[in-house]
């Protein structure tokens, strides 16, 4: 029997927290019993990498960046323990997926510049572009050259992190996409993310300062608008790669 998925969250806000779950299920073809998932904001026990196939961090209001006293309560507790196991992760190349926040921690961790000075992409779609390096990644191999990803974020990487290989970047986000290792994966947007979760996500995170609020109707209706496929093929070939092997 394969082994699960070790799914790490960190949004208290129970309906996109809900809403990603379950995205994520659909996107890798997962039944409940597949994935293993923790509520970071509750409490992050100690993980045992040998008890999981694969390890996915996804994304919340928490920023890597922040001031130590701007940082949420929960973020103190679990951010940590997160970075210890992410070096781990690091260390023994171990299969990973992060998105968004996912991606900051792990950048962090690599010595990385996570910052909220530029790149910060307000609720939406962005046109994403794979770089050469992804032609031979198993991954991405023979996907469009450019497709379209729902973004949300208040800080990126300022640049590639040390040892990583950047995958795709956008015009308003260089690095969207990276990888350390073989196995190790993360991306600046969300891989599960369609419209209807989009619009969970804005009417959740409203006055949280990626967009203005008398935005949020608008920017609902732009996201119905879109057809997202290549994001959750990317988190289908994962899932299928490391707990078919």
């Amino acid at each position: 029997m394969a082994k699960p998925c070790l799914l790490l969250q960190l949004r208290p806000e129970r309906a996109a927290a809900d809403d990603e779950y379950f995205a994520i299920l659909r996107a890798g073809d997962l039944d409940a019993g597949d994935v293993v998932r923790v509520h970071m904001d509750e409490e992050l026990p100690h993980v045992e990498l040998d008890d999981y196939a694969a390890v996915i961090v996804g994304g919340g209001p928490s920023n890597v960046s922040s001031p130590e006293a701007n940082k949420y309560g929960y973020q103190k507790r679990f951010e940590p323990r997160l970075k210890k196991l992410v070096t781990e992760i690091v260390g023994r190349d171990f299969p990973y997926l992060g998105a968004c926040y996912g991606l900051g921690v792990l950048a962090d961790v690599l010595g990385g510049e996570v910052g909220g000075d530029r790149y910060a992409e307000t609720a939406g779609a962005q046109t994403i572009e794979l770089t050469d390096s992804a032609a031979a990644d198993s991954l991405l191999r023979d996907l469009p050259r450019s497709f379209r990803a729902f973004v949300g974020h208040k800080e990126a990487c300022q640049d590639v992190p040390p040892g990583a290989t950047l995958l795709a970047g956008s015009s308003s986000c260089p690095v969207q996409m990276i990888r350390t290792g073989q196995h190790v994966y993360a991306t600046q947007f969300h891989p599960e993310l369609d419209g209807h979760g989009l619009a969970i996500r804005i009417d959740a995170y409203r006055h949280a300062g990626y967009f203005k609020p008398e935005e949020a109707d608008y920017l609902t209706e732009l996201g119905h608008r879109e057809t997202i496929t290549v994001p959750p093929e990317i988190l289908r070939r994962f899932v299928t790669r490391y707990r078919g092997e």
